[in-house]
């Protein structure tokens, strides 16, 4: 469990990296939009895992690599920002958010399920021992 000021440099760190991909990514990364779903934080503060939602891209993978081989370039923008308020600005770590991806593949599966309607004529209550008329 998180303590109160992990959690309150982890939402300050979120927000202020979520504006620099807002403001700076079309500079580094194009016309993609990156959204931060979550921010962890290690119990020293000294590393930040974001767990990142990419739109707009086909390989998202690949992309997350672009990321991260620009993660210097943001925690220098990140120090920047967040500089004055915490003692070491926290190491970056990126990972992909596959939540989003795995609650769309779980919608195409529900909506391709058939579900039988009960016809009266035909029901077998001895089949569906559950179920009583």
């Amino acid at each position: 469990m998180e303590s109160v000021r992990q959690q309150k440099v982890a939402r300050l760190i979120q927000k202020e990296m979520a504006d620099i991909f807002l403001k700076e990514s079309r500079a580094l990364f194009g016309n993609v939009f990156i959204s931060i779903t979550v921010v962890r934080m290690s119990p020293d503060l000294s590393v930040a895992k974001f767990y990142l939602s990419i739109m707009l891209v086909e390989d998202k993978k690949r992309f997350l690599k672009e990321i991260q081989a620009q993660s210097k370039p943001l925690r220098k923008l990140l120090g920047e920002r967040i500089g004055k308020q915490v003692r070491i600005v926290p190491e970056i770590i990126f990972y992909l958010d596959d939540n989003v991806d795995y609650a769309n593949h779980m919608d195409d599966v529900m909506s391709k399920i058939v579900i039988p309607k009960k016809d009266d004529d035909n029901f077998d209550s001895n089949q569906y021992p559950g179920l009583k008329e």
